[in-house]
């Protein structure tokens, strides 16, 4: 899931208090508050006509003063948390104020929705079902060890791409390493199987709320848009991760001097630690059922069907499609929390404690988004946006489609180091993404695909993600060696990417 990085597991070599942290994702976004606010009194304001959508028309941009004085753009920056949230843009003046008449333009709804997805996620871990049942898949392949580490690959990379699965990998390295070890494999490859299989279902990002779908939000797309992308990508990603770790588990059994880690006094006998895990109980059965349940309907509530079907983006909906967005959604897992909650017996107590908990867990990532929008207000108000976007619109005119997806993906890579929010990040590059992708004649939702992938490779290495460090540490593995064994994969996504966003461009 979206979090703000943690920095990694407690180690005898972690940093001490002279060394340099880098900020929590919170800490950067007010910092470029603070940038953009600056700069809003140095960028010219001005602004495109649009169309009946809001889409900008391309060679429309003019200069126009923005209102107010200095102490109106000191009350911009003093609002700008709060606009995030519940800001309304005046249907009049285009401004953003918490008290004007108009449409929401704060992030309202995507937080709440992020809030009620940490309701359902934590309600779930409490039964138990989920991680049991990792548990007894991985313990029932212990004597196929490709088979093994496919599996358990798989599973995590679905769980990244519909809901972000990946801070809570790190409490499965107590069971995939002794199982790894015992099989002939190495600490490598372990580590490889946790962040790698999770790693690349939330770099290929289907459904998952925490990166697609705050970024689709603020493209103002559907959720669905661009799916049948993105799932191929899942697909075609997925297995060529698989196959990296099984081609390196292979070439470590078959000679252990190849390994990049190497053995440490008392592996062998860590296999004794590979415990088979009790079964599932009838009702964690059950609760896995729901859950399942759920994301397959989430899935079918979102995709515009008439669209995807007839390859029409203007298609009629069809009288079933639900057509939801994330109030709808927010709702949803609400009531799944209870569901679940209900069918596990957790009784009424414990349900409402976990759900409490869930959506305080994650009020981290939903206030990145809270602040990232925030920046785009003030942007806005002071008519700084339409230039940024005028400033750029002749770079992507007439730039071949394939061409300009490639290049977002390019230029969101050091962004997604700079911000380590999903949600954040999503939320401040979009308004300025896609609308460009308007100007080149490309689908918005090849953006969204090409940002998540960005981010998604990053989040592969960056040293500043507990997923990263923590599990290095969890795993005892060096940072330096991982980034030796992921570096060549690294490259290899990144090439794939490039090719799918290219055509996702084309065929749009």
């Amino acid at each position: 899931m979206d979090q703000p990085p943690q920095g990694p597991a407690p180690t005898a070599e972690s940093p001490g208090r002279g060394k340099f942290t880098f900020p929590s994702a919170l800490t950067v976004l007010a910092i470029v508050t603070l940038a953009v606010w600056a700069l809003t009194f140095v960028i010219p304001s001005g602004t495109y006509r649009r169309n009946d959508t809001g889409k900008p028309l391309q060679g429309t941009y003019h200069r126009e003063a923005a209102p107010g004085n200095f102490v109106h753009r000191l009350g911009d920056l003093f609002l700008s948390p709060v606009n995030g949230l519940y800001g309304i843009r005046d249907s009049k003046t285009g401004q953003v104020a918490p008290d004007a008449v108009g449409a929401l333009y704060g992030s309202a709804g995507v937080f709440l929705f992020v809030l009620a997805i940490g309701a359902f996620i934590t309600v779930v871990f409490a039964t138990g079902a989920l991680d049991r049942g990792i548990e007894r898949l991985a313990h029932r392949l212990r004597e196929r060890g490709a088979l093994l580490i496919a599996g358990v690959m798989a599973v995590f990379s679905l769980l990244g791409t519909v809901e972000g699965f990946a801070e809570e990998t790190l409490g499965f390295y107590g069971l995939i390493v002794p199982l790894m070890l015992a099989l002939g494999y190495d600490r490598m490859v372990a580590t490889g199987t946790i962040i790698l299989g999770a790693g690349v279902g939330v770099l290929a990002s289907t459904v998952n709320p925490f990166a697609t779908g705050v970024a689709s939000s603020a493209a103002e797309i559907s959720l669905g848009d661009g799916i049948a992308l993105r799932f191929t990508m899942w697909i075609v990603l997925t297995a060529v991760t698989i196959g990296y770790v099984i081609r390196y588990a292979h070439k470590v059994r078959a000679d252990p001097g190849r390994s990049l880690v190497g053995f440490l006094p008392g592996d062998r006998e860590l296999a004794a630690a590979a415990e088979e895990p009790p079964e599932l109980t009838s009702l964690q059965k059950a609760v896995l059922g729901a859950v399942a349940l759920v994301f397959a309907f989430m899935i079918f509530s979102v995709i515009p069907w008439s669209s995807a079907l007839t390859g029409k983006a203007d298609a009629t909906p069809y009288g079933w499609e639900l057509g939801w967005s994330f109030a709808q959604l927010a709702a949803l897992f609400l009531v799944a929390a209870v569901i679940v909650g209900v069918v596990a017996r957790l009784g009424e107590q414990q349900l409402s404690a976990r759900i409490v908990q869930g959506a305080g867990d994650f009020i981290a990532p939903a206030l990145t988004i809270v602040l990232a929008r925030g920046v785009t207000v003030i942007m806005n108000n002071a008519r700084i946006t339409d230039t940024v976007l005028h400033s750029i619109e002749g770079a992507v005119s007439g730039t071949p489609a394939a061409l300009f997806g490639v290049m977002v993906y390019i230029v969101n890579l050091p962004l997604a180091f700079l911000i380590p929010s999903t949600s954040g990040h999503a939320t401040l590059a979009m308004p300025i993404l896609a609308p460009l992708a308007d100007f080149a004649g490309v689908a918005r939702s090849v953006v969204v695909t090409a940002w998540e992938a960005a981010s998604g490779v990053m989040n592969l290495w960056v040293p500043t993600t507990a997923v990263i460090m923590g599990g290095v540490a969890l795993a005892k593995v060096g940072y330096d060696k991982y980034l030796r064994f992921v570096w060549p994969l690294l490259l290899l996504l990144s090439v794939l990417v490039c090719g799918f966003v290219a055509l996702g461009a084309v065929a749009g």
